[in-house]
């Protein structure tokens, strides 16, 4: 026999399914009429369809609804003919059906006809009528209860701390997952336990566990910040600081609230972060980069070895010194004016100053520092000094300046030699005697103007071929570089048949940079757009303005290069070119100028349609800085 958990009386529901039985047109158990007062059936008939709550008959062998009441229609969204139709089990969840088969009491998982899933406690009877059997049942919402008890379980599970809910006997209503994995106890081996028989007797009886508890009980108020330790089988020692807290409905305290705290792995980690904190300072002070830290208005808080070395300042020297002082460079001025939590890091290339006056170019990486909130508290900053580095492009530069003279060659000896021939013809004229003043003068003048012109080309040579010395960027009109690199190149394009157009606007170009680094790019892109095309073509070179940079194109009508080759052509010593004829540096080279100068290079090309290389510059601001 069920028991009743909605508190109806068991004999009133068999008298209900009495009474619905001996009604009329109620499905096969009534049309066995049961003998009894007519008033009293009378009275079960509408109890039943009278009734808020949801009830329904069904034939317990076949689990077929027989009856439904209003309550129930209303309820599921079902029409009574849908509910006559189906079965007992349809009501429920899937993973339900089967358990609930066997069960007319409990509380269990129902789903209405638009899909809502909800939670009944449900409560039934069996009885015979003439011979037969048949259920009827009693259900009532209890999502909104169900509801709170998950969302309580939820939070108490949420919490990071043990906790253990105690009665008035001093024994767990209730504990969360925390403590569960903790003590490695499952709920039923905690729940309705007393405090001696979830932990240790000896750990109770030398806190005083129990009594503190009944203490709160007594008092309503709540202790905080003692220690205990505690030791579940088969787990090391933990450390807590616990507290308890009085739960109570006015002046009466119902619970007791015993929260803990593990704090072994802060205890444990204590030593632990000072080891690394030692660690970490001797990794930042053996570092052959430089490494310093500032604060928020760039004041310097720290600075290691590398950087007392590099610069020849000691750290007392230079502590809450502004590090503009020392690397006044304006890709550093700007991040730091513009850090934000977006723009965490940056890199910058900069001079630093040293205690002699001098200067180290050196690449600085920035970081920002944040708090816990997310807010920046400094910069880290890491420096690699870049001299010996740029020695050594500096004569990789210059050694591919020569082997760019070797592939003009022939067009230099084309090119002297045809004014020093006019030049020579004119001399022997002047040899002779009986000329004319006017002869004289046009045969004098041929000579100067050989000479000349052939000074000024040997000059050009010299001027490309001579080693930059000066790395210090000044302004730069980025048309007459270009025009001059052309001037060097025209002879060697004349002989191989070349035709070169330039668009070029009119008025200075002006970018921060050094004038013989990006005479070497155009040079270089020049030869390589030349020996794209041996057997002639054309050679089109042109800038334009766009968003603060300058753009220089530079379009050959060549063969083009291969898509395979084309994220290679930038790395050192990759060339297609037979052995002897190229030293696949020229465009490496030219990568690592423009960068220097903060700008971009890159190429366009298909197959049988020549080569464009694109440069990108940034324009020098009325101001005289770079936009970038």
């Amino acid at each position: 026999m069920f028991v009743n958990k909605m508190g109806i009386d068991a004999d009133i529901l068999r008298g209900l399914l009495i009474g619905l039985a001996t009604s009329e047109g109620a499905g096969p158990p009534r049309r066995r009429r049961a003998q009894g007062p007519v008033p009293v059936v009378q009275a079960a008939s509408r109890l039943f369809d009278k009734s808020p709550l949801p009830m329904w008959v069904y034939d317990p062998r076949t689990l077929q609804f027989l009856a439904v009441n209003d309550a129930a229609v209303a309820f599921y969204g079902y029409s009574r003919e849908e509910f006559l139709a189906m079965t007992v089990q349809e009501l429920y969840l899937p993973a339900d059906r089967s358990a609930s088969s066997e069960e007319q009491k409990g509380a269990w998982r129902h789903v209405r006809k638009d899909g809502t899933v909800v939670y009944m406690e449900v409560a039934g009877s069996t009885v015979r009528v003439a011979g037969e059997s048949a259920c009827l049942v009693i259900a009532s919402d209890s999502s909104e209860g169900k509801r709170f008890e998950l969302l309580y379980r939820s939070l108490l599970d949420a919490i990071p701390s043990s906790v253990l809910l105690l009665d008035e006997d001093l024994r767990v209503v209730s504990a969360n997952r925390n403590f569960l994995e903790k003590s490695r106890q499952t709920a039923g081996q905690t729940t309705g336990k007393r405090l001696s028989e979830v932990f240790p007797e000896v750990i109770v009886a030398e806190m005083k566990l129990e009594e503190q508890v009944r203490n709160v009980f007594r008092d309503n108020r709540a202790t905080q910040g003692q220690r205990l330790t505690y030791r579940a089988p088969g787990v090391p020692i933990r450390v807590y600081y616990y507290s308890l807290i009085p739960v109570s409905w006015g002046v009466r305290v119902d619970h007791v609230l015993l929260l803990m705290d593990d704090v072994t792995g802060q205890m444990q980690m204590s030593e632990e972060i000072r080891q690394m904190e030692r660690h970490l300072a001797s990794v930042v002070e053996s570092a052959s980069d430089i490494v310093l830290s500032t604060d928020t208005k760039g004041k310097i808080l720290t600075w290691n070895k590398a950087a007392q070395k590099a610069s020849g300042y000691s750290f007392e020297e230079v502590k809450g010194r502004p590090f503009f002082e020392y690397c006044d460079d304006a890709g550093v001025r700007s991040f730091f004016s513009r850090a934000a939590p977006q723009e965490s890091s940056g890199m910058t290339e900069g001079n630093l100053e040293t205690k002699d006056g001098k200067h180290r170019s050196v690449s600085w990486v920035l970081s920002q520092m944040t708090n816990d909130a997310g807010q920046a508290v400094g910069f880290v900053i890491v420096g690699r000094d870049l001299t010996e580095r740029r020695k050594l492009e500096m004569q990789i530069q210059e050694s591919q300046k020569l082997a760019s003279l070797g592939v003009m060659a022939r067009g230099i000896a084309h090119e002297i030699r045809t004014p020093l021939t006019i030049a020579s013809s004119a001399a022997q004229f002047l040899a002779e005697e009986n000329l004319t003043p006017e002869f004289h003068r046009e045969c004098a003048g041929k000579v100067y103007s050989g000479i000349r012109k052939a000074g000024a080309i040997i000059e050009n040579l010299l001027r490309f071929a001579h080693p930059t010395t000066n790395t210090n960027k000044a302004p730069v009109d980025l048309a007459s570089v270009v025009k001059g690199a052309l001037s060097i190149v025209r002879n060697q394009a004349e002989v191989q048949n070349i035709e070169v157009h330039t668009h070029l606007p009119p008025e200075p170009c002006q970018i921060l940079g050094v004038a013989g680094l990006l005479e070497q790019v155009f040079m270089n892109l020049f030869l390589n757009a030349m020996r794209a095309m041996p057997n002639g073509g054309t050679l089109d070179v042109s800038a334009e303005r766009h968003n603060g940079d300058l753009l220089v194109r530079v379009t050959d009508t060549g063969d083009g290069i291969s898509p395979e080759d084309l994220d290679k052509i930038f790395d050192p010593f990759y060339t297609k070119a037979p052995p002897g004829k190229g030293t696949g540096l020229g465009l490496s080279i030219c990568y690592s100028i423009v960068d220097q100068h903060k700008g971009s290079i890159g190429v366009e090309s298909q197959g049988g349609k020549g080569t464009t290389f694109i440069l990108k510059l940034p324009l020098l601001s009325p101001a005289g800085e770079a936009k970038r």
